[in-house]
């Protein structure tokens, strides 16, 4: 009777890996999201839940939603903690359009936290090694 129940135990351990670690990847890119989900995130931007925008800057960022560049820019200049300014600062900062780059830049040099102000420095930094390193084509 016990040795079943270890196997019975056993099988839904390895059952429960293979549902979990046993899908296929998708190949780099292949991020798609909805436009429900896009308006979901644009509008928890601007929730009173803190941890809310944060995770929605956060994946506005992710998933490169240009459509967010103007309320995550609102959020780098009005949030009232830094650490929503520094979320709203890494998302644009992982849009890498030259207008995001270039308020993230603006607000390591501007902001009236010196977290921040370092944080976007490193951000800016960042994206300035990465777009030196790609060859002109």
């Amino acid at each position: 009777m016990k040795k079943q129940v270890v196997i019975l135990a056993t099988a839904l351990v390895l059952m429960g890996l293979t549902l979990t670690f046993g899908q296929t990847a998708t190949k780099t890119g292949e991020n798609k999201i909805t436009k429900e989900a896009v308006n979901n995130y644009l509008v928890g931007l601007k929730s009173d839940n803190h941890g809310l925008r944060l995770s929605c800057a956060y994946f506005l960022g992710e998933y490169r939603i240009s459509k967010a560049m103007v309320p995550l820019m609102d959020m780098l200049h009005n949030e009232k903690t830094e650490s929503g300014r520094i979320m709203a600062a890494l998302a644009l900062t992982k849009l890498g359009s030259d207008m995001s780059i270039y308020a993230v830049k603006q607000a390591a040099k501007f902001d009236e936290s010196k977290r921040v102000r370092n944080l976007c420095v490193k951000f800016y930094n960042s994206q300035v090694a990465i777009k030196n390193t790609i060859p002109n084509m």
